[in-house]
Formats: C-alpha cells, sequence, structure tokens
C-alpha cells in the first residue's frame, strides 16, 4: 500500500503497535488518512528471523505488530495513539478477543524518546480519564537500546494486505469487518476519502 508515493521520505515517520492480530490493526491503518504505508511483521522477541508458526507457538517473545509510515503533517503521531488505541482492547494483558498469547499483547515499540513521551502521556490520560473499564496495560518499549527486541521482521508475503485479499474469509467477515464498523463510526474524520 503506498497511497502517497510523491511524499519526500524526510517529511514522513514510521510508528510500530501491535493490538493483536496484524491483519486487524493493518486493515485499520489502511484506511487511515495520512498513512502511505503499513506493513505486518514480528517485534519484540529474541529469536532471530521468526515464522509465522514459531511466532504462534508462543515462544518466541515477538508480538504481531504493524509498521506504519504516515505523515505527521496529516496525522499527528498522537492521533495515530489515538486510533490504535480506540480500535483494539488495551487493557487485556496477552490477548484480543479469541486471540489469546503474548504475540497479541498491546505494544506500542516506540521510534525515539518523543514518541515514548506521547504514548505515556496518553496511556496516563486515558487512565485518569477512566476511557477503558479497567487500567491500561499497553507495553511501551523504546526501540532506541531494545536490543534483539527492537528488530523488525517483516512477516510473510501472504500476511500483507491479508483482509484487502480476503475479506469475505472467516475470521475476517467476524472480526476485522466489525473492528472497521467501530473505526467509521469513532474516527470518521481520520478516515481516507476511499476508506
Amino acid at each position: 500500500m503506498n497511497h502517497d508515493a510523491h511524499r519526500s521520505p524526510a517529511t514522513l515517520a514510521q510508528a510500530t503497535v501491535a493490538g493483536g492480530c496484524f491483519w486487524c490493526t493493518e486493515a485499520v491503518f489502511e484506511r487511515v488518512a495520512g498513512v502511505t504505508a503499513v506493513e505486518s511483521g514480528y517485534i519484540g522477541g529474541h529469536l532471530p528471523n521468526p515464522s509465522y508458526e514459531r511466532v504462534c507457538d508462543g515462544d518466541t517473545g515477538h508480538a504481531e505488530a504493524v509498521r506504519i509510515t504516515f505523515d505527521p503533517a496529516v496525522l499527528p503521531y498522537r492521533a495515530l495513539l489515538e486510533v490504535f488505541f480506540g480500535t483494539h482492547d488495551p487493557t487485556t494483558r496477552d490477548r484480543q478477543g479469541h486471540d489469546v498469547g503474548s504475540q497479541y499483547r498491546s505494544a506500542v515499540f516506540a521510534h525515539d524518546a518523543e514518541q515514548a513521551d506521547t504514548a505515556r502521556g496518553l496511556i496516563a490520560e486515558l487512565d485518569r480519564d477512566g476511557v477503558f473499564a479497567a487500567p491500561i496495560v499497553t507495553e511501551v518499549v523504546e526501540l532506541d537500546g531494545a536490543g534483539p527486541r527492537g528488530v523488525w521482521y517483516p512477516a510473510e508475503a501472504y500476511h500483507q494486505g491479508y483482509y484487502r485479499a480476503h475479506p469475505n474469509q472467516g475470521y475476517c467477515a467476524a472480526v476485522i469487518a466489525p473492528k472497521l464498523g467501530k473505526l467509521r463510526q469513532r474516527f470518521a474524520h481520520r478516515l481516507r476519502e476511499t476508506a
């Protein structure tokens, strides 16, 4: 997905988040204005070059995540995080719906100290305001100095754009389609015109 190829790479930024199954998170952010690319992958673990099967086994330490390339002039990082927190349950440890295991944890992998501060500040605000019925358990990991846990591994090609390619597949219809309905309802002002 590359909606704004004409934008200078110097004006773009990256965000990496994990909020359950990466098919879901990817489908959400592909519809958000200001996002130029979304890639599904694995981060936060200890095993080099993990495969989907190994990550699903839950013994690599990796989270299913997405790396988002975005234009901060259109979509400020805080607004990106607001969409992230508003489209998954950040109060359940190692679980999103029926997807259970550490690979489905809620996490923000901050690319710099400013992103980490923004994430921690927003979490504190959401908790203080009682936006969720339980405290947020989202992990904030600063990639600088994270060692092997900070290495990004793109997922296998068949995972990229999964919902776009398989909207009628059972999981997509049952889990992702309702999530996109919630996105349209809560964040209509953040969506692309074609979303």
